[in-house]
């Protein structure tokens, strides 16, 4: 009887530790599935954001316009989680183009050395560069650092990088006019 009673205690306190192991992942996929609400959220207002970016230069360009317009389009931000988006500048066919999806971890290093959750890149051209089938093309990622989050852009030729705001925006537009 000794010997089967000792089975017995130890299936009970395998069974035991079995149950707190169970225990624990229901805890930590919990953890798992706040983290990914959190950070569709943070998304989210990053697909925001970089459309405000863009509509505050429109709006702004239009405003100083006595003759012309700058169109925006999408007319609302984009944002879908399971591909790209794309917001588009166009002032009589010159273009800035911001694509820009979700990387496939909530956490990315890959192409940028600052953490970030959502990548893309913005293109410029006119009817000149593709008529020299040129187009200008640099990277942007929303990055996530502990206390910052921010969009900025990254030129892979000459390894510039910088906020991702309407002075970057400008600047590539005065390229195009």
């Amino acid at each position: 009887m000794g010997r089967s009673a000792n089975r017995v205690q130890a299936g009970d306190a395998r069974l035991t530790r079995l149950a707190e192991s169970i225990d624990a992942l229901v805890e930590k996929d919990e953890c798992v599935l706040l983290r990914n609400r959190e950070m569709a959220a943070i998304r989210k207002a990053a697909a925001a954001e970089v459309y405000g970016v863009c509509s505050d230069f429109v709006d702004s360009l239009n405003r100083l316009l006595r003759r012309g317009e700058v169109a925006l389009d999408p007319g609302r931000a984009p944002f879908d989680e399971n591909s790209a988006n794309l917001i588009q500048i166009n002032v009589r066919g010159r273009i800035l183009q911001v694509a820009f999806e979700a990387t496939p971890e909530l956490i990315c290093t890959e192409d940028f050395r600052i953490p970030y959750t959502l990548q893309g890149t913005v293109r410029a051209f006119n009817q000149d560069l593709l008529d020299k089938d040129l187009i200008e093309e640099q990277l942007i990622f929303y990055t996530v650092e502990k206390e910052r989050r921010a969009w900025r852009f990254f030129d892979a030729r000459t390894y510039r990088s910088g906020p991702f705001d309407q002075e970057y925006l400008v600047a590539l537009m005065e390229q195009l006019v």
